[in-house]
Parts: C-alpha cells; sequence; structure tokens
C-alpha cells in the first residue's frame, strides 16, 4: 500500500499550478493528439474549462486572449493549434529585463535625503520672484524638520540656511534673510499629533478587569 503512494515531488512540473493537474494532463493530452483538426476541438474545449474555473475574470478585458497565452505557455509552447490571437513566443516570456539604475548619489548630509536634493535642483531653475521665495522657504522647512528627526535637539536656522546655500552650490542664499523659519514645535507638531493616533488606535480599553463584580 504504501509504495503505491504517489508524492506531488514526484509528479510532474505544474507550469501553472493554479489550473491543477487536471488541466495540465488535458494540455499534455492535447499536445500528444496527431490529428490537427481534433487537437483544434480539444484545445477550444480546454479553453471553455479554463475560463469557468475563472470566472471573476470575464469582465476583464482581453480575457479568452490571456487564456490562450496560458494554454500555450502549459504546453511549453509545444500546441500546434489555431488560435485565434498571435501565438506568443518563449523567447520573449523568458527573456530578463534590463537592470534598473539605481540611484548612485551619496549626498554630504544624508539626514536630508535625495528627495531635497531634487527639490533645490528644481527650485534652482525657477525664475525670481515670491514664487521661488516662498518655494526655496519650503525647502528650509522641511530641510530642518528632515534634521531634527536626526537629531532630536534644537538647530539653529543659520545651519540650515548654510546646508542650503551649499548644496544649491551658492544659488539659494537665505543668510541675510529677515525671516525665520518655523519653530520646532510647529515642526513636530503634526509628528506627534499622529503618533499620538496611532497610540490611541492601539490602546486598548482595560477597566473592565479592574471592574467589581457582585
Amino acid at each position: 500500500m504504501i509504495d503505491q503512494l504517489e508524492y506531488n515531488t514526484e509528479r510532474e512540473h505544474l507550469i501553472i499550478p493554479e489550473y491543477g493537474r487536471h488541466i495540465q494532463n488535458m494540455v499534455n493530452y492535447a499536445t500528444a493528439i496527431e490529428s490537427k483538426e481534433e487537437r483544434n476541438k480539444v484545445a477550444k474545449s480546454i479553453i471553455a474549462v479554463m475560463g469557468n474555473l475563472q470566472p471573476h475574470l470575464r469582465d476583464v478585458p482581453d480575457f479568452q486572449h490571456k487564456l490562450w497565452d496560458q494554454l500555450f505557455i502549459m504546453s511549453d509552447f509545444k500546441l500546434d493549434v489555431d488560435s485565434p490571437y498571435e501565438k506568443p513566443l518563449k523567447e520573449v516570456l523568458e527573456a530578463r529585463p534590463e537592470p534598473l539604475d539605481y540611484p548612485q548619489n551619496h549626498p554630504k548630509y544624508r539626514f536630508y535625503g535625495n528627495n531635497i536634493k531634487t527639490m533645490i535642483d528644481v527650485a534652482n531653475t525657477w525664475e525670481e520672484g515670491e514664487i521661488k521665495e516662498a518655494l526655496v522657504f519650503t525647502i528650509a522647512n522641511h530641510m530642518k524638520k528632515c534634521f531634527l528627526n536626526w537629531n532630536k535637539d534644537t538647530v539653529e536656522d543659520n545651519v540650515i540656511f548654510n546646508h542650503l546655500y551649499e548644496l544649491s552650490d551658492g544659488k539659494l542664499n537665505l543668510k541675510d534673510s529677515t525671516e525665520d523659519l518655523s519653530d520646532v514645535s510647529s515642526l513636530m507638531k503634526s509628528k506627534r499629533k499622529f503618533n499620538n493616533t496611532n497610540n490611541r488606535k492601539g490602546k486598548k480599553n482595560t477597566n473592565h478587569r479592574n471592574r467589581k463584580r457582585y
């Protein structure tokens, strides 16, 4: 009895496991049929069964196209039938995508992040005026907030102005500005509010544990 047991690890590999072994066996059977006319009939029957197994996809555009592509994939592209759609190519499916170019920026002040440098570069391209001035002060305030996230102590505005001047290659200069940046309490208020909200959500009401029972 034990010798007759069959484990999945000993069976043929399922190319698309979602359809199960019976569909895979049907595809293998269709591939082995010698008559092309008979193969076409069996292939259409398999497509109908595959469609019934996934009724939630019937409203998806090109649903039938997807089923035919999956049929060819499960046959390891060996099934020779007349498809209403172009047969997918194995080389295209197995082609490896080009590697992504990861940013290789190594900023001096890493606690500001790469987005700050991108914002500064954009601000450098803007024409002088009130809109650019507002953007520069917004960037400076965000830099101050990032600095405080990294260093919990207070930070002078001059430190932020010097860093902004350096990161912008001397194009954004707020050193002589008479306007102060936002204070620490206002910058960190939103963060504390968010943390307090999460704490209230995660705190369980345990008052009933101390309630007297009579």
